[in-house]
C-alpha cells in the first residue's frame, strides 16, 4: 500500500505498481507521472466516480483495479490504453459500459457486483479475451457476438436476469469453466434428498481451516453430545448475499443435489437461519494439503503450483482416475462444478484427493439435451486442463515413458 503524500513527493518514481486507498474522490493527475513505468494501479476501496481520459497516457499500463468505488459508467479512457490488458471494476454501480471503454487487448474483465442490464456488442470483438467476470448484474440478455471469442476459457454469469440459456456462449472451443446459476432460466426446482437442518446453536466454531470467495471454513465442536454425526466436523458459514460465483444458496443446493462420493467431503447437515447460512461437513484429516495454487496475472485462467513441486507418473494417474469417477458421478447428477481446478483439490502423499469448493456449481437438469451434452463437453475440457496442467508438473523422469505419453496424447484432441 503506497500513501498521496508518498506519490505527490515524486518518492514512487519509476514504480511499476501503485495501490492507492485514502476514500479518494479525485483521480490524483501525479499517477500521469508514472507513465514509463506503471504497468499495475489499484485504486480500489476509494470514492471515485470518474477516470480522466488521460488515463491513456499511462501506455505501459497493463493492468487496473477500481473495485468498490462509486463509478456509474465503465471510464472510457480505458480504451485508449495501448497495453491494458485486466480491468477489475467489481462492487461499483456501474449501470453502462460505452463501446470505447473497452481496451483493444482486453484478456480479462471483472464486473462482478454492478447494474449492468446489458454489455455493447464490441465485446465480441476483443479476440484475446479469455476471463469474463459479470456475476451479480442484472442482465437480461448477452450479445450474440460473443459468438466469437474463441479464446474465452472462464465465464461467470450466475446472479443476473437471463430468461434463456446463452447459447452463443455454449459452443466456444475454449470455454472450460462456466457459472450461470441464479438466472430466471435456471428456475426449475428440482427434489431430491437432503440433509438435516440444525440450529446454529448446536455448535461452536474453533479454529479457521479455511476461506474462498463464497465463505468461511472452521472446526467446529458440538454444544451438545450427539451420536447422529461424527465428533469431529467443520463448518462452512456462507459469505453474504453475493460472491464472485454467484449465490450461496445456490452453492448448497448444488452441494446437497450431488450427494455422496468418496472424493467429495461429505455433507452432514445444514444450517438455514435468516442472516445465517452453512454446511455442516465431516473434517478433512489434516495430512491432506492444496494440489495446486489459484491461476495468477500471467496464466490468466490456468494454475500455478509452488515452485519445485513435481509428482510421478503413477501419482498423476491415481489422481486422474479419482477425479474421472467424480466427474462422472458430477454429471450423473446434472451437477456442472464450473471451477474444476487443481487449486480446489486436496490430496496426501498417497495421490488420494479430495474435492471441493461449489460456489460456481450449477444444475443443469433444466436445460435441452444439446444444450445439457455442451455443457458436459465444456466440463470435461476443464478436466483435460486439469490433467494438463499435472501433467506440467509431472517428474522428468518420467516424462519419457509410454503412460506420460498415453495420457498427454489421450487429452490433446480437446486441449
Amino acid at each position: 500500500m503506497h500513501t498521496l503524500a508518498q506519490l505527490k513527493s515524486g518518492q514512487l518514481a519509476g514504480i511499476s505498481r501503485l495501490t492507492l486507498s485514502e476514500n479518494l474522490t479525485v483521480f490524483p493527475t501525479e499517477i500521469l507521472f508514472l507513465a514509463d513505468s506503471l504497468e499495475i494501479l489499484d485504486l480500489s476501496n476509494n470514492q471515485l466516480k470518474t477516470l480522466p481520459d488521460e488515463i491513456k497516457l499511462l501506455r505501459k499500463l497493463k493492468i487496473i483495479f477500481a473495485s468498490n468505488n462509486d463509478f456509474e459508467t465503465l471510464p472510457e479512457g480505458l480504451g485508449q490504453c495501448e497495453s491494458l490488458e485486466m480491468v477489475g471494476f467489481k462492487a461499483n454501480k456501474i449501470k453502462y459500459v460505452p463501446p470505447e471503454s473497452l481496451p483493444k487487448k482486453l484478456r480479462w474483465l471483472i464486473l462482478t457486483d454492478n447494474q449492468l442490464t446489458m454489455l455493447p456488442d464490441i465485446l465480441g470483438e476483443r479476440p484475446r479475451l479469455q476471463k469474463l467476470l459479470l456475476a451479480g448484474n442484472q442482465i437480461s440478455h448477452l450479445p450474440q457476438d460473443l459468438a466469437q471469442l474463441t479464446n474465452l476459457e472462464l465465464v461467470r454469469i450466475s446472479a443476473n436476469q437471463l430468461t434463456e440459456c446463452p447459447d452463443q456462449l455454449l459452443a466456444l472451443p475454449k470455454l472450460a469453466w462456466l457459472a450461470f446459476s441464479g438466472n430466471p432460466f435456471t428456475c426449475n426446482e428440482i427434489e431430491f434428498q437432503s440433509v438435516p437442518v440444525l440450529p446454529y446453536s448446536s455448535f461452536t466454531l474453533q479454529n479457521v481451516l479455511g476461506q474462498g470467495a463464497s465463505g468461511v471454513i472452521s472446526k467446529a465442536v458440538w454444544n451438545t453430545p450427539t451420536n447422529d454425526f461424527p465428533d469431529e466436523i467443520a463448518i462452512k458459514v456462507f459469505k453474504g448475499e453475493l460472491t464472485s460465483d454467484g449465490y450461496p444458496e445456490d452453492e448448497l443446493q448444488a452441494c446437497l443435489k450431488i450427494g455422496g462420493h468418496a472424493n467429495l467431503v461429505k455433507s452432514l447437515a445444514q444450517v438455514n437461519e435468516p442472516g445465517c447460512l452453512a454446511l455442516v461437513m465431516q473434517l478433512i484429516p489434516e495430512h491432506y494439503h492444496n494440489l495446486g495454487l489459484p491461476p495468477d496475472f500471467d496464466t490468466c485462467t490456468r494454475d500455478t503450483f509452488e515452485v519445485g513441486f513435481t509428482l510421478s507418473i503413477e501419482q498423476i494417474i491415481k489422481i486422474v482416475k479419482q477425479m474421472q469417477s467424480l466427474f462422472a458421478h458430477l454429471h450423473d447428477n446434472q451437477v456442472c462444478h464450473g471451477d474444476l481446478y487443481a487449486h480446489n483439490t486436496l490430496f496426501d502423499q498417497n495421490a488420494n484427493i479430495i474435492f471441493g469448493d461449489f460456489g460456481a456449481a450449477t444444475m443443469y437438469h433444466m436445460l435441452n439435451k444439446k444444450q445439457q451434452t455442451q455443457i458436459q463437453k465444456i466440463e470435461l475440457r476443464a478436466l483435460n486442463y486439469f490433467i494438463e496442467d499435472l501433467l506440467s508438473v509431472c517428474a522428468e523422469e518420467d516424462k519419457n515413458g509410454s503412460e506420460y505419453t498415453l495420457l498427454s496424447e489421450s487429452i490433446a484432441e480437446l486441449v
